[in-house]
């Protein structure tokens, strides 16, 4: 019986290849995987300064208007109307 070693490191080149790629393979889904997480992130902190930049426009529009001028007024600068009796709590 003649031991055929062409036939033995075929088998093994390919065996060895076989695992090469299968180790690289997984490797790579690791690291996409990796870049789905921070995609995901980046998608929700987006999601939120889109909010945050909807809210800044909001105020901006009814900071002339009278309810909010007189929120501010009472709130920020201790001012009330001059009609009006302020009771404080000690």
């Amino acid at each position: 019986m003649k031991f055929n070693y062409k036939k033995l490191l075929k088998k093994v080149f390919i065996i060895t290849f076989i695992i090469y790629f299968t180790v690289t393979i997984y490797h790579q889904q690791i690291t996409l995987n990796s870049y789905q997480d921070n995609i995901m992130a980046v998608e929700e902190e987006i999601k939120e300064e889109e909010e945050y930049k909807e809210s800044l426009v909001s105020l901006k529009e009814n900071s002339n208007s009278l309810e909010y001028i007189e929120t501010i007024a009472r709130e920020k600068l201790n001012m009330y109307k001059p009609d009006e009796k302020v009771y404080r709590d000690r």
